[in-house]
């Protein structure tokens, strides 16, 4: 749903953000009961015996927490009911905060493991250590800290489940667990006299942790009652969603798109085909490898459906794989969803179909080949040459001639005869139609509550919890809702007919992704520019009176300006209950 300026998370910043968080606890409470463990070996030498102990702590610390967050993530996933499940493992958490015994009661398996452990261990190790020992004593003292850590760290990864875990949590928590150790290093160096001062904060400390474990039954009961506190954001990991989206949207705005070079005849090798293994399903073909694709040249275009940006550069995308199929080019579409319904393997199919899309499709819906390529944009294409070889990407829409010179250049390197030297002409219609970019002053605009920006209905979004809106003054790129709604991370929900939803914008086309709710029924809508039946600026998928209907889950081309473009006020009113509202977009 995004030009070059709409990255994926930046790992990396994810990565040294998670490290520096656990580097600080040093300072916490939390690592008070594993520091005699530490500093119990500060006077051996270090590299035998101090650093196998950290590294051991920081790898079964990052185990156990990745065990804690896969399930929790995946018993919110399976069903709605997984939600309260989370919410009732929450409040034991924060029971556990709040009353130590608890908490003890709950780690005492893990406890009595790193007791054990490190008991055997100390027995068995010599005076000066042994590196084996070390590590298996790091281990215990993972074991301990885990429990120690367990209940504040389960808020975040309950927090993380409820808004969705992934796999890549295994990794920030051992970035994490890496930064407590590298602080504990450092105390090593400096001797146990740190210890000694740092008991005196554990009265402190204490306070500390019951008065989180009361904010987070506090925050428990509020999401239950689906009040508008968000405090049970604002204390885990899931807070850092805006600010992440903040600083990685700046991140993105400065990336080349990657316009090719002049001197086609020396385009420059940046790697090697990677493998196309993690689709969960083919459409049009059966599985392609880069194996079974040596000797010809090749497109693989990053797309998802619903994304305008990638719905521009679509008609291109085709006309090279109709223009050079017999000279031995393949494209190959790999839709990689933004949002839940482009999982859906009969949506894709049905989009598939819908924008006559014949060449192979692989549904990428664990991002594993976006992984594989390291991309971070739709649309993006990648060019291989019969060799296997990528030589050459672009982001973004735009620089078409450019891109198709290049395909020509790797067909002759590929000895194909007669391949043509003019470019394709398109004339694309509707959504697919090029943007106005001179006239564009409205940004890409999400209406669920995880990417929500500039919305002013008084009281703001209720989180996963129905509201009554009114209307509010909007200024330019503000919007607002009118009616009951349940607004949840991804979208807005209509509960009762009647309700609206209006624009401020500046652009020649304003574009929203919607779609029917889960009754089944195909609700009905009415779309108003400035107060009037938009007329000759109706776009494709309405009449000039604004009448519509909502037939699917898609992106929805509402107004197209057949005049000068200036500054107005765009709402639509949903006549039938039930629809569901993911975005606006605009050219």
């Amino acid at each position: 749903m995004s030009d070059a300026r709409h990255v994926r998370p930046a790992f990396m910043i994810l990565f040294l953000l998670s490290y520096l968080a656990g580097a600080l606890t040093i300072v916490s409470p939390c690592i008070l009961p594993v520091l005699p463990f530490v500093f119990a070996r500060a006077g051996r030498p270090f590299v035998r015996n101090g650093l196998p102990l950290l590294v051991g702590m920081a790898v079964t610390f990052a185990g156990v927490a990745t065990l804690a967050a896969l399930g929790g993530g995946w018993a919110v996933r399976a069903n709605e009911v997984g939600r309260w499940i989370a919410l009732a493992v929450m409040a034991v958490l924060g029971l556990s905060l709040l009353v130590p015994s608890i908490g003890d009661r709950l780690m005492r398996p893990f406890v009595a493991a790193g007791s054990w452990l490190t008991d055997r261990v100390e027995r068995r190790s010599a005076d000066q250590g042994d590196v084996r020992a070390s590590l298996l004593l790091g281990v215990a003292t993972g074991l301990l800290w885990a429990p120690c850590a367990g209940p504040i760290l389960g808020v975040i990864l309950t927090g993380a489940a409820l808004q969705g875990a992934g796999v890549g949590s295994t990794v920030l928590l051992l970035a994490y667990a890496a930064g407590a150790a590298t602080s504990l290093a450092l105390a090593l160096l400096v001797g146990g006299r740190v210890f000694k001062a740092m008991k005196g904060a554990l009265g402190l400390g204490e306070w500390v942790r019951r008065g989180l474990g009361a904010l987070v039954l506090i925050g428990v009961v509020a999401i239950g009652l689906g009040l508008d506190t968000g405090l049970l954001t604002r204390i885990s990991a899931g807070s850092t969603g805006r600010l992440e989206q903040a600083l990685l949207s700046g991140i993105g705005r400065g990336a080349p798109m990657n316009a090719a070079p002049t001197d086609l005849a020396n385009l420059p090798v940046e790697g090697n085909m990677p493998p196309l293994t993690g689709a969960t399903t083919w459409i049009n073909s059966p599985p392609l490898t880069p194996q079974q694709l040596r000797g010809k040249v090749v497109v693989v275009d990053f797309w998802t459906y619903s994304c305008i940006n990638c719905l521009r550069a679509l008609p291109y995308v085709r006309a090279w794989a109709e223009k050079y199929k017999d000279q031995g080019l393949v494209v190959i579409g790999v839709h990689t969803p933004e949002f839940a319904f482009e999982k859906s393997e009969a949506n894709v199919r049905d989009a598939v179909r819908r924008l006559g899309v014949d060449y192979p499709v692989a549904m990428d819906n664990d991002f594993a080949i976006w992984r594989a390529f390291k991309n971070q944009y739709w649309p993006a294409h990648y060019f291989i040459d019969a060799q296997g070889r990528i030589r050459h990407h672009h982001f973004g829409e735009g620089d078409y001639e450019g891109s198709e010179r290049v395909i020509q250049q790797l067909l002759k390197e590929a000895g194909a005869a007669d391949v043509a030297a003019d470019v394709v002409q398109v004339q694309a219609q509707g959504a697919e139609a090029a943007a106005a970019m001179d006239q564009l002053g409205s940004p890409e605009t999400y209406v669920g509550y995880a990417r929500a920006e500039n919305f002013r209905s008084p009281g703001g979004l209720a989180r996963d919890a129905v509201k009554t809106y009114v209307a509010s003054p909007l200024d330019l790129n503000d919007w607002s809702l009118v009616g009951r709604w349940r607004v949840t991370r991804e979208h807005a929900e209509l509960a009762a007919a009647g309700g609206r939803l209006s624009f401020r914008f500046k652009a020649r086309d304003l574009h929203l992704v919607m779609g029917p709710g889960s009754n089944g029924a195909l609700p009905r809508f009415r779309v108003l520019i400035d107060g009037q039946a938009p007329g000759a600026d109706a776009g494709s998928d309405i009449d000039a009176q604004g009448v519509g209907r909502i037939d699917q889950q898609r992106l929805y081309q509402l107004i197209r300006q057949s005049g000068a473009v200036r500054e107005r006020t765009f709402e639509i009113e949903f006549l039938d209950p039930g629809v569901q509202v993911f975005a606006f977009t605009f050219g």
